[in-house]
């Protein structure tokens, strides 16, 4: 902090123009080195496994979204949120859709992804996977991934969690990635992140 206050002051009694135009660039490349993915990083927006695809969230998945989640209440509570705030019974059309403009915004700004995890022609959506900034130190990367109950019965659950490590691996430009509930358990996460304060 104390060399950036000196640098500004520096950059200040060289003049107006040139100081700000020299902060500002710094201002840039400090915000892109703290960016959650590198500039130049395309963000997948398309990826294929056996029997499904994941697709950015967003409005137009919003009804599939809604049938799967609405769908396996419990089972989510209990697996993936462990809270019962969501999903909850009385969820309504506007919830799900501010959830998917809220999904959305945050996927264009490139602060976090979430992809529905769809049947091959998009009718039915098996789950979700999220790519997130770790609140943690050390990790590059959060990644949680839910599938409904009857994914779930059925074993998709595995199945898409190895692929899904597979996935991140080959295709994210992370070295460091979290596993919350399955590399890591719940409990531990949930300590390292209240020890981060997060």
């Amino acid at each position: 902090m104390r060399i950036a206050i000196a640098l500004a002051g520096l950059l200040l009694a060289a003049g107006p123009v040139a100081g700000g135009a020299v902060l500002a660039q710094e201002a840039g490349a400090a915000a892109a080195e703290d960016a959650f993915v590198p500039a130049g990083f395309d963000v997948p927006v398309l990826a294929e496994g056996d029997g499904f695809k994941l697709v950015p969230l967003g409005p137009e998945l919003v009804k599939v979204d809604y049938d799967a989640y609405m769908s396996s209440i419990e089972h989510l509570q209990q697996t993936f949120t462990r809270s019962t705030g969501w999903p909850h019974e009385g969820l309504t059309d506007e919830d799900a859709m501010q959830d998917m403009l809220t999904e959305q915004a945050r996927f264009e700004g490139r602060e976090s992804f979430a992809y529905g995890v769809l049947t091959p022609d998009g009718s039915r959506e098996r789950g979700s996977v999220y790519v997130r900034p770790s609140p943690v130190e050390g990790y590059d990367a959060v990644v949680m991934l839910w599938v409904t109950k009857a994914e779930y019965d059925a074993g998709f659950d595995a199945a898409l969690y190895d692929w899904v490590r597979g996935w991140v691996a080959a295709e994210w430009p992370f070295d460091n990635v979290a596993y919350p509930g399955r590399e890591i358990p719940w409990d531990e996460w949930d300590a390292m992140v209240e020890a981060a304060g997060a």
